[in-house]
């Protein structure tokens, strides 16, 4: 038997105005312990987020990513695979569970390959397979590479990353509520087209959105910096309780947005917004403080740690 665990963090994209480009790796982790056993069948076991819910045999994220990682690096495909995931990241929050969940697979399915196809298979090809599975790389990028990261894809669809370091002040919250959307249905609410002036607006405060978190993470500039008219507002009416309480922090001065696609609030907490903050929120939701994770998913064997 082979057995490789991999940890991988939750994530929040978009941090405002960064539509489908910025990600930020945070402090809360998935751990996935994947066993190779030689054995026919696929046994998955959950612990925390999804136990109970989630798919136990090969419809589970974690061993589709597998499979397909298999596949592309043209491995034999194992007869038994053993996963037991100790989940704390909320699955349909907008923190990025499906994210975890794809890259944890690839790396794992990389990691028990054989050691000259997992050599051919580069970290840009693992980058690339995760966007693809996700279908688009906002999430996928900080949690492989950990800190803040800047996404895109060329002209031929190829998926590029920018992994920035975010100055060590910044303290993001997630406030998670107890319902839940699904990305699918949060993107479905987004128009085709936007007026160009909402567009040159995004486009300046998310050049400040860099500056504020990497070199600049006053309350003042981060709370300008986070103003977005993209999406927010196209998808308030799936999420109108996300929507309240991104307008009240904000009216208080906290910079507040939707975590990607929601329905999770992030608040970047700086020392003199840090108390305005639970008042605003209520008992309706879970107060999650954070620290930023710098270096993303971790791969080790149990016999070399």
């Amino acid at each position: 038997m082979r057995t490789v665990d991999i940890r991988v963090p939750a994530t929040s994209a978009n941090l405002g105005p960064g539509f489908d480009a910025l990600g930020l790796a945070l402090g809360l982790h998935d751990d996935v312990e994947v066993t190779l056993t030689g054995e026919r069948g696929v046994h998955v076991t959950v612990e925390g987020e999804g136990a109970g819910e989630v798919d136990s045999g090969e419809g589970h994220l974690v061993v589709r990513a597998m499979r397909l990682a298999f596949d592309r690096m043209g491995a034999p495909q194992p007869d038994g695979i053993r996963l037991r995931c100790r989940n704390r990241i909320p699955h349909a929050r907008g923190l990025g569970s499906s994210s975890a969940a794809v890259c944890a697979g690839i790396l794992a399915a990389r990691a028990l390959a054989d050691s000259e196809r997992a050599a051919a298979f580069s970290d840009a090809a693992v980058y690339a397979l995760a966007t693809e599975m996700e279908g688009h790389p906002d999430n996928v990028a900080p949690c492989l590479a950990g800190g803040l990261t800047v996404s895109w894809s060329d002209h031929d669809g190829a998926p590029h990353m920018v992994k920035l370091a975010p100055d060590q002040r910044i303290r993001p919250v997630a406030l998670i509520p107890q319902a839940r959307l699904s990305t699918e249905a949060a993107r479905g609410l987004l128009p085709k087209d936007v007026p160009h002036k909402d567009a040159s607006f995004n486009a300046g405060r998310a050049a400040l959105l860099i500056a504020a978190l990497t070199q600049r993470p006053e309350r003042g500039l981060l709370l300008a910096a986070t103003e977005d008219r993209l999406h927010q507002h196209y998808r308030a009416p799936a999420m109108r309780q996300s929507a309240n309480l991104v307008e009240r922090l904000r009216a208080v001065g906290v910079p507040a947005v939707v975590s990607g696609a929601g329905p999770t609030v992030l608040a970047f907490s700086t020392p003199d917004t840090q108390d305005l903050i639970a008042p605003e929120v209520g008992n309706d939701w879970h107060i999650q403080q954070m620290d930023v994770d710098p270096v993303g998913a971790n791969v080790q064997f149990p016999e070399t740690r």
